[in-house]
């Protein structure tokens, strides 16, 4: 890439499956040239709740190194993919009261005419991963901001089925992440990223 664009990828995973994802898009924006930063939201839920879950325990360690987005991240970056699970079709609290915070950006014209697309994950089938991908963007609309989706342009989103966004099914955590998803996720951070250094030189 001739051109060099800084990548944010912000995401939000109580398990692990979001994570796992956020982790290809981050290999795949490296490999095509981006600088990356890969960032985690804060989590809101009681240590209490998380306690509880092995699962959601165990995803939390294993996410402790990863530092907190910021809005001085949005700014700094030309690509922003967020990640979020599927709650009740929608987007997780903890990853919409990030964007919530951008507020100072938005009033400033920061957030716009910046490439954003979205990815997710959910329990079941038809969980709501179209939807919650929708929702996210509607923030995205009213940043200014331009939503690169990966749509049906490539033979292997037909497999992963999901016009919107990277997604897949997790199945309560014993559906691990597997090569149709990472081959969609990569395949979403090379499209993110080609259109913008389309933009970045025009």
């Amino acid at each position: 890439m001739s051109t060099p664009l800084n990548v944010a990828i912000v995401y939000y995973s109580s398990t692990g499956t979001v994570a796992e994802m956020a982790k290809e898009l981050r290999d795949a924006s490296a490999k095509a040239g981006g600088e990356v930063r890969l960032l985690k939201v804060a989590e809101l839920a009681p240590q209490t709740a998380i306690d509880a879950n092995p699962a959601w325990a165990a995803a939390q360690a294993a996410g402790r190194d990863i530092p907190e987005a910021t809005a001085d991240d949005i700014e700094w970056a030309d690509v922003v993919l967020f990640g979020t699970p599927t709650r009740f079709g929608n987007v997780s609290a903890q990853l919409k009261q990030f964007i919530d915070t951008l507020g100072g950006l938005w009033s400033q014209d920061k957030l716009a005419d910046k490439v954003y697309s979205g990815f997710t994950s959910s329990a079941t089938l038809h969980g709501g991963q179209e939807t919650t991908l929708l929702a996210l963007y509607n923030s995205i609309h009213h940043f200014g901001g331009l939503v690169v989706s990966p749509g049906f342009t490539d033979p292997l989103k037909f497999a992963d089925g999901n016009p919107y966004g990277t997604s897949h099914v997790d199945a309560q955590g014993t559906n691990p992440v597997g090569d149709t998803t990472r081959a969609a996720a990569r395949y979403q951070a090379e499209r993110a990223l080609k259109i913008a250094a389309r933009l970045k030189t025009a």
